[in-house]
């Protein structure tokens, strides 16, 4: 009786949970280990394990392990540990220099089973800038220490050398010695599970039931293609708004279509590589993987996001593009194009059915960078992931003030203000900020921070000069911006929304202000009652529930005027004309002067 007769769909069932309950572990044993907050805290780590081949049966982030294994023509074995952290030696696996990868071979019984991975984002790995994402970097090799594929453990034996140049070269030795023994304690943990399942079913089971939740994913995956994707191709594009250094903006152009079963992406049309840190090293797997995990979170979450449909998907990304960049093109600030990259996906998939897509989000990842000294003398590196406005959705309203990536979280107040010299006068969504519709689009993030020792600030952000587009009748978000304001409360100055070694004294205070997010459908049509509320909970302002909506409000009680409503929202029909599928805002306008 071969494996198949003996497997049936429970047992298959089981394996798949186990393995998620694997992964869920893998994060919480980094957690707790890790000392830099943006993986402790925000948890910018991402989990996976494979199956012999490479192929990711259960993660987040899409399969690695080939490119990286093709570097050890010796071969692995147990005991050994993979580190690296350089985009361009693993085909853009990980996509800058501070993400620090690890990988694990899993053996049962002298058979490899598969690989266990993670990745996360460590604070600081060299170069002219703390947190090493310079904006002014022109290559990579002005933006920190590189790992290419090397062996950390070799069958069981630490190599010391590693780790005294990791930590030579970072001005966080100890949090990045921690965060990284925390990644291959994890990887560990994965490992073990994975050894206990193939103790309990055996190995060959384990093995079946991975090909199965493979087999089963490209089955549900092929239905989502041919169900969603148009068979004749459609083109959409959006921009980034700069690269740093004062050119831009750069467009990025999508083109897709199916054949059947079948799916193309063409990303013909995008510009050419920046000169500055904002390029993308997109692999044709890690877009693979976008896709699967953007047409899964959309139209079926059920689904078991895996490798298994890759084979379905046909990639076409030009050689020396904003997202192909040719080495050694600098890729720092590179999640501009990374998150815009959905905003893009999405917008083309609307275009046959813009009552079916979410319109664009705040389409970056903002950091907030903040080092020096104290007032006891000790030093401190502080790097915080902001959030924007998610897009209004078929479905109901963008969700405010939310990562793009849905497993991020924010850092705590307390723990900011406990272990940086700062004080966060408030974090709040900022009014208005979400496009108006049907469904309101996400409102931004406010957050005001005050100083209270002197240091060096850096920023990188997007979306300052060219909106997120409403949809299907929706308005467009809100353009973020950033103010600092010295301490003795007289001079503001509006600072760029990429750059670096701001000097900042004690009482200096920032404001940094995200980006909104497009609303979906016809302001009109939404609920007056829901109007009311978002004004009453200081979502939106009573003018705009007018001017936008046609809902009149009394301003002391905030009671509905019904017959004014009424006629105020006829008369908005009567003169605006036909709505739009997709409102850019100022987009065009923007573009049309960046070219003179």
């Amino acid at each position: 009786m071969n494996v198949k007769t003996r497997v049936d769909s429970i047992t298959v069932d089981i394996i798949e949970n186990a393995l998620k309950n694997i992964k869920e572990e893998m994060d919480v044993i980094l957690f707790r280990s890790a000392m830099s907050p943006v993986i402790r805290e925000q948890h910018d780590c991402f989990p996976m394990i494979t199956d012999p081949e490479g192929k990711m049966v259960v993660g987040n982030f899409g399969s690695h392990v080939p490119e990286v294994i093709a570097h050890f023509p010796e071969g692995v074995h147990e005991g050994d540990v993979i580190f690296l952290s350089d985009p361009y030696s693993c085909g853009g696996s990980v996509s800058h220099v501070n993400d620090w990868m690890v990988i694990i071979p899993i053996f049962h019984k002298q058979k490899i089973v598969g690989y266990a991975s993670m990745f996360g984002h460590v604070m600081d790995v060299g170069g002219p800038i703390p947190s090493s994402m310079p904006v002014a970097a022109t290559s990579i090799f002005g933006e920190g220490v590189r790992f290419p594929p090397v062996k950390l453990y070799e069958q069981g034996k630490l190599n010391d050398a590693i780790i005294k140049i990791l930590k030579t070269n970072s001005r966080t030795p100890i949090e990045n010695y921690s965060d990284l023994m925390g990644i291959v304690a994890s990887c560990r943990t994965a490992e073990k599970r994975v050894k206990e399942v193939c103790d309990r079913f055996g190995s060959d089971v384990y093995l079946y039931a991975l090909d199965h939740l493979l087999d089963r994913t490209k089955i549900m995956m092929e239905h989502l293609i041919t169900n969603f994707l148009p068979e004749k191709p459609v083109s959409f594009e959006d921009y980034i708004d700069s690269d740093g250094l004062g050119n831009g903006p750069f467009k990025m152009k999508l083109t897709i279509w199916r054949e059947g079963e079948q799916a193309y992406f063409d990303w013909t049309g995008t510009d050419s590589q920046a000169p500055g840190p904002i390029n993308y090293y997109l692999s044709e797997n890690m877009f693979k993987m976008f896709i699967g995990a953007f047409l899964i979170s959309v139209f079926d979450p059920a689904i078991m996001f895996n490798d298994g449909f890759y084979d379905n998907l046909h990639i076409k990304t030009p050689e020396g593009s904003l997202l192909r960049p040719e080495y050694p093109a600098a890729l720092g600030c590179r999640t501009h194009a990374l998150s815009r990259l959905f905003d893009v996906l999405s917008g083309a998939l609307s275009l046959n059915s813009p009552e079916s897509n979410p319109a664009a989000g705040y389409g970056t990842s903002p950091y907030f960078i903040y080092s020096g000294r104290d007032e006891k003398n000790r030093d401190f590196h502080l790097m915080e992931v902001m959030y924007g406005g998610l897009p209004g959705r078929p479905i109901g309203d963008g969700l405010d003030g939310h990562s793009w990536w849905p497993a991020f979280v924010n850092i705590p107040t307390e723990y900011l203000e406990t272990y940086y010299p700062l004080r966060v006068e408030y974090y709040r969504t900022g009014k208005d900020s979400g496009g108006a519709g049907l469904h309101r689009g996400g409102n931004c993030n406010e957050k005001l921070y005050t100083f209270l020792s002197s240091g060096t600030v850096s920023i990188h952000d997007d979306r300052a000069n060219i909106q997120p587009w409403g949809i299907n009748g929706g308005e467009p978000g809100s353009s973020s911006y950033k103010i600092l304001i010295k301490n003795d409360g007289q001079e503001k100055i509006v600072l760029e929304s990429k750059v670096d070694n701001i000097e900042v004294v004690k009482g200096d205070q920032l404001l940094f202000v995200t980006g909104g997010s497009g609303g979906w459908g016809d302001p009109l049509s939404r609920d007056s009652e829901k109007v009311r509320l978002d004004v009453i909970r200081q979502l939106a302002s009573i003018e705009k529930a007018k001017e936008s909506y046609g809902v009149v409000l009394d301003p002391q009680t905030y009671e509905i005027h019904q017959v004014q409503t009424e006629a105020l929202r006829q008369e908005i029909r009567n003169s605006r004309g036909e709505l739009k599928s997709f409102d850019y805002g100022n987009r065009d306008e923007v573009v049309a002067n960046s070219q003179i």
